[in-house]
């Protein structure tokens, strides 16, 4: 390996903080969906259809922004 290609393999610290960033997101949406989903004295009246599937709805989108954020730094 040469020293040019070690650079172009590092992150810019701007890059690994929108990567942290971007996993704190992707984490933050998935333990909500799971907290909403067991959750039984949630604070806004929803029933249990509906909250099971708002938290399945954080969820999924999690799995969204974590595809997301694997292809962009892929690039």
């Amino acid at each position: 390996m040469s020293v040019d290609t070690q650079k172009e393999q590092q992150k810019s610290p701007q890059k690994r903080f929108l990567f942290i960033l971007g996993l704190g997101m992707f984490a933050l949406y998935f333990v909500l969906g799971v907290f909403i989903i067991f959750w039984k004295d949630f604070p806004i009246e929803l029933t249990k259809t509906y909250r099971i599937a708002f938290g399945v709805l954080l969820i999924v989108y999690s799995f969204f922004r974590f595809v997301r954020l694997l292809r962009s730094t892929a690039v």
